[in-house]
Protein backbone atom coordinates (compact mmCIF):
# COMPACT_ATOMS: atom_id res chain seq x y z
CA UNK A 1 0.00 0.00 0.00
CA UNK A 2 2.84 2.69 1.01
CA UNK A 3 4.45 1.94 -3.16
CA UNK A 4 0.99 3.00 -4.43
CA UNK A 5 0.69 5.93 -1.95
CA UNK A 6 3.98 7.01 -3.23
CA UNK A 7 3.18 6.67 -6.94
CA UNK A 8 -0.16 8.85 -6.37
CA UNK A 9 2.28 11.38 -4.99
CA UNK A 10 4.19 11.33 -7.84
CA UNK A 11 1.46 11.27 -9.79
CA UNK A 12 -0.02 14.04 -7.95
CA UNK A 13 3.17 16.00 -8.27
CA UNK A 14 3.52 15.77 -12.07
CA UNK A 15 0.07 17.10 -12.99
CA UNK A 16 0.65 19.52 -10.56
CA UNK A 17 3.97 20.79 -11.68
CA UNK A 18 3.14 20.79 -15.16
CA UNK A 19 0.04 22.89 -14.53
CA UNK A 20 1.68 25.31 -12.42
CA UNK A 21 4.89 25.52 -14.99
CA UNK A 22 1.75 26.52 -17.16
CA UNK A 23 0.58 29.51 -15.08
CA UNK A 24 4.03 30.03 -14.18
CA UNK A 25 5.18 30.24 -18.03
CA UNK A 26 1.89 33.08 -18.78
CA UNK A 27 2.35 35.15 -15.90
CA UNK A 28 5.39 34.96 -13.95
CA UNK A 29 7.66 35.05 -16.81
CA UNK A 30 6.85 38.51 -18.49
CA UNK A 31 7.76 39.66 -14.60
CA UNK A 32 11.24 38.05 -14.91
CA UNK A 33 11.76 39.16 -18.45
CA UNK A 34 10.99 43.09 -17.25
CA UNK A 35 13.47 41.99 -14.74
CA UNK A 36 15.90 41.47 -16.54
CA UNK A 37 15.38 43.82 -19.09
CA UNK A 38 15.63 46.64 -15.90
CA UNK A 39 19.18 44.80 -15.39
CA UNK A 40 20.45 45.67 -18.49
CA UNK A 41 18.75 48.95 -18.34
CA UNK A 42 21.03 49.82 -14.83
CA UNK A 43 24.25 48.08 -16.23
CA UNK A 44 23.92 51.12 -19.07
CA UNK A 45 22.95 53.79 -16.30
CA UNK A 46 26.17 52.74 -14.17
CA UNK A 47 27.80 52.72 -16.93
CA UNK A 48 26.71 56.50 -17.96
CA UNK A 49 27.72 57.52 -14.33
CA UNK A 50 31.52 55.95 -14.32
CA UNK A 51 31.76 57.83 -17.44
CA UNK A 52 30.59 61.12 -15.97
CA UNK A 53 32.83 60.37 -13.08
CA UNK A 54 36.37 60.33 -15.29
CA UNK A 55 36.38 56.55 -15.70
CA UNK A 56 35.95 54.62 -18.90
CA UNK A 57 33.39 53.21 -21.25
CA UNK A 58 32.97 49.54 -20.47
CA UNK A 59 32.02 47.34 -23.55
CA UNK A 60 32.08 44.01 -22.38
CA UNK A 61 28.79 41.94 -21.89
CA UNK A 62 28.33 38.75 -20.31
CA UNK A 63 27.09 36.18 -23.15
CA UNK A 64 24.31 33.56 -21.60
CA UNK A 65 25.57 30.14 -21.52
CA UNK A 66 21.77 29.19 -22.58
CA UNK A 67 19.02 31.82 -24.28
CA UNK A 68 16.43 32.73 -22.81
CA UNK A 69 13.69 30.87 -24.78
CA UNK A 70 15.84 27.62 -23.47
CA UNK A 71 15.47 29.01 -19.94
CA UNK A 72 11.78 30.14 -19.95
CA UNK A 73 11.00 26.89 -21.70
CA UNK A 74 13.04 23.99 -21.01
CA UNK A 75 14.98 24.95 -17.62
CA UNK A 76 11.53 26.17 -15.89
CA UNK A 77 9.41 23.68 -17.37
CA UNK A 78 12.13 20.83 -15.91
CA UNK A 79 12.46 22.52 -12.80
CA UNK A 80 9.12 23.09 -11.64
CA UNK A 81 8.23 19.71 -12.62
CA UNK A 82 10.87 18.09 -10.52
CA UNK A 83 9.95 20.20 -7.57
CA UNK A 84 6.32 19.50 -7.77
CA UNK A 85 7.64 15.88 -7.68
CA UNK A 86 9.71 15.96 -4.75
CA UNK A 87 6.81 17.73 -2.66
CA UNK A 88 4.94 14.96 -4.28
CA UNK A 89 7.13 12.19 -3.18
CA UNK A 90 7.24 13.85 0.58
CA UNK A 91 3.32 14.68 0.55
CA UNK A 92 2.75 10.54 -0.10
CA UNK A 93 5.12 9.70 2.88
CA UNK A 94 4.30 12.29 5.18
CA UNK A 95 0.33 11.37 4.51
CA UNK A 96 1.66 7.82 5.16
CA UNK A 97 2.80 8.21 8.46
CA UNK A 98 -0.15 10.31 9.81
CA UNK A 99 -2.29 7.99 8.33
CA UNK A 100 -0.87 5.05 9.89
CA UNK A 101 -1.45 6.69 13.21
CA UNK A 102 -4.87 8.49 12.61
CA UNK A 103 -6.69 5.04 11.11
CA UNK A 104 -5.40 3.07 14.06
CA UNK A 105 -7.04 5.77 16.41
CA UNK A 106 -9.99 6.76 14.20
CA UNK A 107 -11.35 3.96 12.10
CA UNK A 108 -13.78 5.87 10.85
CA UNK A 109 -11.91 8.80 9.48
CA UNK A 110 -11.85 9.39 5.80
CA UNK A 111 -8.24 9.51 4.22
CA UNK A 112 -9.41 11.80 2.10
CA UNK A 113 -10.28 14.54 4.92
CA UNK A 114 -6.72 13.18 6.47
CA UNK A 115 -5.01 13.88 3.27
CA UNK A 116 -6.98 17.73 2.22
CA UNK A 117 -5.74 19.03 6.61
CA UNK A 118 -1.91 17.73 5.20
CA UNK A 119 -2.24 19.88 2.36
CA UNK A 120 -3.28 22.46 4.36
CA UNK A 121 -0.63 22.33 6.83
CA UNK A 122 2.32 21.44 4.17
CA UNK A 123 1.41 24.44 2.54
CA UNK A 124 1.20 26.48 5.58
CA UNK A 125 4.71 24.90 6.78
CA UNK A 126 6.69 25.00 3.69
CA UNK A 127 5.41 28.08 1.72
CA UNK A 128 3.28 30.40 3.49
CA UNK A 129 5.19 31.16 6.83
CA UNK A 130 9.14 31.10 4.80
CA UNK A 131 7.24 33.59 2.12
CA UNK A 132 5.78 36.39 4.66
CA UNK A 133 9.42 36.46 6.26
CA UNK A 134 11.30 35.98 3.00
CA UNK A 135 9.01 37.10 0.07
CA UNK A 136 10.47 35.95 -3.83
CA UNK A 137 12.11 38.50 -5.35
CA UNK A 138 12.47 38.69 -9.33
CA UNK A 139 16.18 38.43 -10.88
CA UNK A 140 18.25 41.99 -10.38
CA UNK A 141 17.20 42.23 -6.46
CA UNK A 142 19.58 41.66 -4.18
CA UNK A 143 22.96 41.83 -3.66
CA UNK A 144 25.33 39.23 -4.78
CA UNK A 145 27.47 39.51 -1.42
CA UNK A 146 23.95 38.33 0.62
CA UNK A 147 23.30 35.67 -1.31
CA UNK A 148 24.85 32.91 1.00
CA UNK A 149 23.23 34.97 3.96
CA UNK A 150 19.44 34.90 2.13
CA UNK A 151 19.45 31.41 1.23
CA UNK A 152 20.65 30.25 5.22
CA UNK A 153 17.99 32.57 6.29
CA UNK A 154 15.41 31.03 3.88
CA UNK A 155 16.18 27.71 4.62
CA UNK A 156 16.69 28.08 8.27
CA UNK A 157 13.02 29.62 8.38
CA UNK A 158 11.59 26.59 6.67
CA UNK A 159 13.48 24.18 8.21
CA UNK A 160 11.98 25.39 11.85
CA UNK A 161 8.62 25.92 10.06
CA UNK A 162 8.37 22.35 9.20
CA UNK A 163 9.87 20.74 12.42
CA UNK A 164 7.61 23.16 15.08
CA UNK A 165 3.84 22.19 12.11
CA UNK A 166 5.01 18.58 12.98
CA UNK A 167 5.18 19.30 16.42
CA UNK A 168 2.05 20.95 16.43
CA UNK A 169 0.64 17.98 14.61
CA UNK A 170 1.58 16.02 17.74
CA UNK A 171 0.66 18.29 20.11
CA UNK A 172 -2.64 18.26 18.67
CA UNK A 173 -3.33 14.51 18.43
CA UNK A 174 -1.94 14.11 22.47
CA UNK A 175 -4.64 17.23 23.20
CA UNK A 176 -7.57 15.65 21.66
CA UNK A 177 -9.31 13.41 24.04
CA UNK A 178 -8.59 15.94 27.25
CA UNK A 179 -9.43 19.03 25.39
CA UNK A 180 -11.49 18.22 22.04
CA UNK A 181 -9.84 18.38 18.78
CA UNK A 182 -11.16 21.99 18.14
CA UNK A 183 -9.37 23.68 21.73
CA UNK A 184 -6.43 21.45 20.96
CA UNK A 185 -6.27 22.45 17.35
CA UNK A 186 -6.17 25.92 18.55
CA UNK A 187 -3.66 25.38 21.55
CA UNK A 188 -1.04 24.02 18.91
CA UNK A 189 -1.38 26.66 16.09
CA UNK A 190 -0.96 29.50 18.81
CA UNK A 191 1.83 27.87 19.71
CA UNK A 192 3.20 27.51 16.51
CA UNK A 193 2.99 31.02 15.29
CA UNK A 194 4.91 32.06 18.60
CA UNK A 195 7.54 30.11 17.97
CA UNK A 196 7.64 31.08 14.05
CA UNK A 197 7.10 34.66 15.48
CA UNK A 198 10.52 34.70 17.46
CA UNK A 199 12.48 32.57 14.62
CA UNK A 200 11.42 35.35 12.37
CA UNK A 201 12.52 38.21 14.59
CA UNK A 202 15.98 36.56 15.14
CA UNK A 203 17.46 36.44 11.52
CA UNK A 204 18.09 38.86 9.78
CA UNK A 205 16.03 41.26 7.68
CA UNK A 206 17.10 41.84 4.09
CA UNK A 207 15.26 45.25 1.81
CA UNK A 208 17.31 45.23 -1.37
CA UNK A 209 15.40 46.49 -3.87
CA UNK A 210 17.70 48.53 -6.24
CA UNK A 211 17.39 52.34 -5.74
CA UNK A 212 17.96 54.96 -8.36
CA UNK A 213 21.55 55.60 -9.78
CA UNK A 214 22.59 58.56 -8.53
CA UNK A 215 25.13 60.96 -7.61
CA UNK A 216 25.50 64.37 -6.46
CA UNK A 217 21.28 64.70 -7.29
CA UNK A 218 21.83 63.92 -10.73
CA UNK A 219 20.24 60.55 -11.72
CA UNK A 220 21.29 58.48 -14.22
CA UNK A 221 18.77 55.59 -14.11
CA UNK A 222 15.63 54.47 -11.79
CA UNK A 223 15.27 52.44 -9.58
CA UNK A 224 13.71 49.01 -9.68
CA UNK A 225 9.73 49.06 -10.29
CA UNK A 226 7.98 48.35 -7.62
CA UNK A 227 4.96 47.46 -9.45
CA UNK A 228 7.48 44.01 -11.36
CA UNK A 229 8.28 43.35 -7.52
CA UNK A 230 4.66 43.60 -6.10
CA UNK A 231 3.08 41.25 -9.21
CA UNK A 232 5.87 39.45 -8.91
CA UNK A 233 5.02 37.89 -5.21
CA UNK A 234 1.34 37.59 -6.01
CA UNK A 235 2.00 36.01 -9.11
CA UNK A 236 4.54 33.41 -7.15
CA UNK A 237 2.42 32.92 -4.17
CA UNK A 238 -0.63 32.37 -6.18
CA UNK A 239 1.70 29.60 -8.56
CA UNK A 240 2.01 27.70 -5.26
CA UNK A 241 -1.08 27.79 -4.06
CA UNK A 242 -2.19 26.13 -7.50
CA UNK A 243 0.95 23.91 -7.24
CA UNK A 244 -0.51 22.69 -3.38
CA UNK A 245 -4.19 22.80 -4.47
CA UNK A 246 -3.78 20.96 -7.87
CA UNK A 247 -1.55 18.03 -5.92
CA UNK A 248 -3.69 17.59 -2.43
CA UNK A 249 -7.01 17.61 -5.18
CA UNK A 250 -5.31 14.41 -7.95
CA UNK A 251 -3.94 12.59 -4.58
CA UNK A 252 -7.38 12.52 -3.18
CA UNK A 253 -9.00 11.62 -6.00
CA UNK A 254 -6.13 8.93 -6.32
CA UNK A 255 -7.19 7.26 -2.54
CA UNK A 256 -10.60 7.54 -3.77
CA UNK A 257 -9.95 5.19 -6.47
CA UNK A 258 -7.66 3.00 -4.11
CA UNK A 259 -10.73 3.09 -1.48
CA UNK A 260 -13.42 1.36 -3.83
CA UNK A 261 -10.61 -1.29 -5.30
CA UNK A 262 -10.01 -2.52 -1.53
CA UNK A 263 -13.34 -2.65 -0.60
CA UNK A 264 -14.06 -5.40 -2.98
CA UNK A 265 -10.68 -6.91 -1.72
CA UNK A 266 -11.56 -6.68 1.77
CA UNK A 267 -14.98 -8.17 1.07
CA UNK A 268 -13.62 -11.47 -0.94
CA UNK A 269 -11.33 -11.54 1.90
CA UNK A 270 -14.14 -12.12 4.53
CA UNK A 271 -16.17 -14.21 2.01
CA UNK A 272 -13.28 -16.49 1.72
CA UNK A 273 -12.40 -16.55 6.13
CA UNK A 274 -16.66 -17.19 6.16
CA UNK A 275 -16.64 -20.35 4.30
Amino acid sequence: MERKLVGAGLLSGLVAGIIAFIYARIFIEPQVADAIDYEEYRSHAEEDLNVALGGAAEHGHEHELFSRSVQENIGAGVGTVIFALCIGAFFAVAFTFLWAYVGRRWAAADPRLVAGALGVIGFVAVVGVPYFVYPPNPPAVGEEDTIGSRSASYLTITIVSVVVAILAVWLTMALWERLGGLLAGIVSTVGYLVVMTITAMLLPTFHEVPGPVEHDGTIYGAGFPGQVVADFRVYAIANQVILWAVLVTVFCLILGVLMRRSVPRAEQAAETADA
